[in-house]
């Protein structure tokens, strides 16, 4: 549903939450926030419907969506999202980064699940927005922020199976504290050979909460191998590595090639991305293919691969130290020297604004004082 007109300028009315937490609530909380236990005061909310567009912009409360029982995501999944962060500097100034990338993602999503196109402009004003009442929440202790989570769903109340014809879009926000709070550690992850996250043809390009569903039970079966994470294999030959159930996938070559599987269910990883795109600004051969599991295997054993690592926005980057498959196990060992550690140390100073941002990535979000 691509609107092919100019976005009109959406004008947002606020609605201050009564109950706001106080500033010491608030100040506990983000002491120790974790990750996707608390919320923000407040939240964006924005209505579509076929007939009269994008409309109803306003920043009200966080508090229940009410919602029809027969609301057609309830019934047929019909629903995208994303997730970024918001950074505070040292001037206290507050930061995204690549929320562009973001947007574009979100109208891909939306155009596989026949959503409405979200212009790239609405994004950017709606999480400015609700920065402007909640930027208190952005915390300031080494390696937190506050995730944000831009989310669209149909909410027309019908049961035939055909794209909704009203649809909201919400924004919410998470104080998110650091992702590995024992310092930096390995992560071991399961090979699932059961289990495929996405076909051909699917929705494994698109951030839809089904494809996040679909990773669960194979979630569990890593847990219950000892494992942090799953990884999954295409689904037409079950020999091409795909990706994490919530991460992208990297392998390091001796020579200090970085190789990632390529593959149109595969999500595009603006933290991957970026990964790769400052690999490059370093001289490094990046090669975006198919690549099998037994081209690990053998490159493990024979030392060619030589380091392997997970990266998204929760955790930046997570050197892998063991993958486990049913009959095998690869182990690679992460030292201080690690391209994998080299490269999320530069990726997170430029998130936080401890040197420069050559590529232009960072997007102020608070209003310049």
């Amino acid at each position: 549903m691509k609107n092919l007109l100019a976005p009109r300028t959406l004008e947002f009315t606020h609605h201050h939450n009564p109950a706001a937490l106080a500033e010491m609530e608030r100040a506990e909380i983000l002491a120790d926030p974790g990750f996707g236990k608390h919320f923000t005061d407040h939240m964006v909310d924005i209505c579509w419907s076929a007939r009269g567009g994008w409309h109803r912009p306003r920043v009200q409360p966080f508090g229940p969506i009410e919602l029809s029982p027969a609301a057609a995501v309830l019934h047929y999944a019909q629903e995208i999202f994303e997730g970024l962060k918001a950074y505070r500097h040292q001037d206290g100034s507050i930061w995204s980064f690549r929320p562009e990338a973001n947007a574009a993602r979100m109208q891909r999503s939306a155009a596989r699940l026949a959503l409405p196109d979200l212009p790239t402009e609405y994004f950017i004003e709606s999480l400015k927005q609700l920065i402007a009442v909640d930027g208190d929440w952005v915390p300031t202790a080494p390696d937190t922020s506050l995730y944000l989570r831009p989310f669209m769903f149909a909410k027309e109340a019908f049961l035939g199976v055909r794209a909704a014809e009203k649809v909201n879009y919400y924004v919410i926000a998470s104080p998110a504290g650091a992702y590995f709070t024992g310092g930096l550690a390995p992560v071991s992850i399961w090979l699932s050979s059961t289990y495929s996250r996405a076909g051909k043809g699917g929705t494994g390009a698109a951030k839809t909460g089904g494809n996040y569903a679909s990773s669960l039970v194979a979630q569990a079966e890593a847990y219950d191998n000892g494992c942090d994470q799953v990884l999954f294999l295409d689904s037409e030959e079950n020999t091409y590595l795909e990706e994490l159930g919530g991460m992208n996938i990297v392998l390091v070559t001796k020579d200090g090639t970085l190789l990632t599987p390529h593959s149109d269910s595969i999500l595009e990883g603006i933290t991957r991305d970026s990964i790769l795109q400052l690999a490059e600004d370093r001289g490094h051969r990046v090669e975006r293919r198919a690549i099998s599991i037994q081209e690990w295997k053998d490159g493990a054993a024979s030392g060619e691969i030589v380091e392997a690592f997970a990266c998204g926005t929760a955790a930046v980057v997570a050197p892998i130290g063991t993958l486990k498959g049913v009959d095998f196990e690869i182990t690679h060992d992460i030292g201080a020297d690690s391209l994998a550690l080299s490269l999320r140390q530069e990726l997170t100073d430029i998130q936080y604004g401890r040197v420069e941002d050559v590529h232009g990535w960072m997007m102020r979000l608070d209003s310049a004082q």
